[in-house]
């Protein structure tokens, strides 16, 4: 009567030992450890990189418990924070400024585990320490920004094709244009729908005014604004590399909001200075008449700078135009190749700009260059086929299309794309953090243990299993959250401590639909039977209606409101494992096997 085929006895058991596997890296703790990542994009970390790691740090008779490459960066443990601080330091002089060293934290779990992708959570910033900062994107900005690289290009556009015009002017975010005469107008408007698709158009006659208003069609607004968030994420990627901070949290909350988290940054002032510094594009002539020697000076009017390839370039030191005239870069395809290829916008001014400078350099090389804290890096420096108008730039080459995605990112992410202010601030100590961290563990240990003692007190036997479903129920959780590399916080903690208060009361309607049974006369075999059967489904209302709570708190909240509903969505999941599945099968197997059962341990 009460058996479970001996596929389920498996299955419970095979997600148990899972559970304990992906649980195990949460008990092994931490070690200090450095962590060396590139800084620009052309360098990557391989097995040269580890190497040579390896080598400075021998020499310096610094000798890691493990050194390894993890992604695009190198991560070495030390035994204790005096080896790490001084391999920090040995590593950034030796390696320059083309890399940066960041202090970081590594598992002490063992290799076969990591090998099995068993990897400890995540502490938030609240347990670990650091900066958080929640910073507006000014949204008019963005739109300004557009409308005005829409006025000049207008502008430019009715010279080109010596249409007689009075002139372009806002009235906030409507542009009009002024004709001498109808005529004029409808070539115009002709020539404006052509080259601008994201705008609406209407024909406004004042008198002998022949004007042609022009707006934003909403979805392009939206278009505006969300690239403008996406483009600050990108650029703030990009600068808090510059700080060295490993396992930084940069991501939208709502539609123009960005959170900043740097675990182990103490240095506020120092991260605003990082976070709002500008950075600068540069479009230059190559200079092909000389030859670039390393080690020795640049010829007279040149400067000479290394491409994304590792090699060097002179370049002429005139400014063609700089990154103020892109209005956008997009990656694509080539029309007649079909090539992966970048798109860049230019503004009024510099596309004529560009107009004069390819028409009379065709057969030379242009450089694109990237300046960040007064470095620069060539882009792509592609030769010049034609004269380029239009205000419309393709940049073709040896590429794929995540190398055109990456150039087109770095064009756009060379400044914001739109002012942003820093409207909440906070800072969390390291010794507050580990206060933190032993609180919330001492608040769910003295919470579970509480809630033993009673079940066992008040139910015997079955308040034992109860007990013993409960930490399945726990050890389930954590290797969820683990797998999942889920970020633990304090509101997480307290979903957890949630969970198991939560978790128990399914347990608790079983083992009072059993005793009811009992008194009813019904044989203990049957009263176990009846027991889960029956409270199984008032189990699953109550656990739904939790679920739905928490998937609202998840969909509609942000920050640590969605960190609390993910662990109590998962821990709703887990607890109906454990208290319907789990306790079962020790009910089964305990008092499952005995055919004329007299009397069960229920209290």
């Amino acid at each position: 009567m009460n058996q479970y085929p001996l596929w389920k006895y498996l299955l419970i058991l095979a997600v148990l030992l899972a559970g304990l596997v992906y649980t195990l890296p949460n008990f092994y703790g931490e070690s200090p450890a450095v962590q060396v990542s590139p800084l620009r994009a052309s360098l990557k970390a391989d097995a040269g990189l580890l190497e040579r790691v390896g080598k400075i740090l021998n020499t310096a008779s610094l000798f890691p418990e493990l050194i390894e490459l993890d992604g695009n960066s190198v991560k070495a443990r030390f035994a204790d924070t005096d080896m790490q601080l001084k391999a920090k330091d040995v590593l950034q002089n030796q390696l320059g400024e083309d890399y940066v060293a960041a202090l970081n934290l590594l598992s002490r779990s063992p290799h076969w585990l990591s090998k099995l992708n068993a990897l400890p959570m995540y502490l938030g910033l609240d347990l670990r320490g650091g900066v958080h900062f929640l910073m507006q994107v000014d949204m008019n900005a963005a739109l300004n920004k557009a409308l005005e690289a829409a006025t000049g290009d207008i502008r430019s556009a009715m010279r080109e094709q010596n249409i007689p015009y009075s002139g372009v002017s806002r009235d906030g975010n409507v542009l009009i244009v002024k004709f001498r005469d109808a005529e004029a107008r409808k070539v115009g408007e002709a020539e404006i729908k052509q080259r601008f698709t994201d705008y609406l158009l209407n024909d406004i006659d004042e008198g002998s005014e022949y004007k042609l208003r022009i707006t934003l069609k909403p979805e392009a607004e939206k278009r505006i604004q969300d690239s403008a968030v996406q483009q600050n994420l990108i650029t703030l990627r990009n600068r808090v590399n510059e700080l060295g901070v490993a396992e930084p949290v940069i991501q939208q909350q709502g539609a123009d909001r960005v959170v900043v988290q740097l675990p182990g940054v103490q240095d506020t002032a120092r991260a605003k200075d990082i976070l709002g510094r500008t950075a600068t594009l540069e479009v230059r002539l190559v200079d092909d008449t000389s030859q670039a020697i390393p080690g020795m000076a640049a010829p007279f009017g040149t400067e000479m700078f290394k491409d994304r390839a590792g090699g060097e370039l002179l370049v002429k030191k005139q400014v063609v135009l700089t990154g103020e005239r892109i209005n956008d870069a997009q990656p694509g395809f080539d029309n007649r190749t079909s090539e992966p290829a970048v798109h860049i916008n230019l503004d009024g001014v510099g596309a004529r700009l560009f107009k004069e400078t390819t028409r009379e350099n065709v057969g030379k090389r242009m450089a694109i260059i990237l300046f960040e804290k007064g470095r620069g890096e060539i882009v792509t420096a592609p030769v010049i086929r034609e004269e380029i108008g239009g205000g419309r730039v393709q940049i073709t080459g040896q590429m794929d299309t995540v190398e055109a995605q990456n150039i087109a990112l770095l064009l756009r992410a060379g400044a914001l794309a739109a002012p942003m202010e820093i409207i909440e601030e906070r800072t969390v100590g390291p010794s507050l953090g580990a206060d933190n961290i032993t609180r919330g563990f001492n608040s769910t240990k003295i919470g579970f243990i509480v809630v033993a003692l009673f079940m066992i007190v008040y139910y015997l036997m079955f308040g034992t299993i109860s007990v013993l479903a409960l930490g399945a129920n726990l050890l389930l959780l954590v290797a969820l959250l683990s797998m999942l590399q889920a970020t633990l916080t304090l509101p997480g903690m307290a979903g957890i401590a949630l969970t198991l208060g939560m978790a128990i009361d399914a347990n608790v309607l079983i083992n009072e639909r059993i005793r009811e049974e009992l008194r009813n006369g019904v044989t203990p075999q049957a009263a176990i039977n009846a027991g889960y059967d029956r409270a199984f489904g008032t189990i699953i209302d109550s656990n739904v209606t939790t679920l739905i709570a928490g998937i609202a708190l998840f969909m509609f909240g942000s920050g640590p409101i969605k960190g609390f509903a993910v662990v109590l969505c998962l821990g709703i999941l887990t607890s109906m494992f454990s208290a319907v599945l789990v306790s079962r099968a020790m009910v089964n197997l305990i008092y499952g096997r005995k055919v004329r059962l007299a009397k069960v341990a229920i209290g």
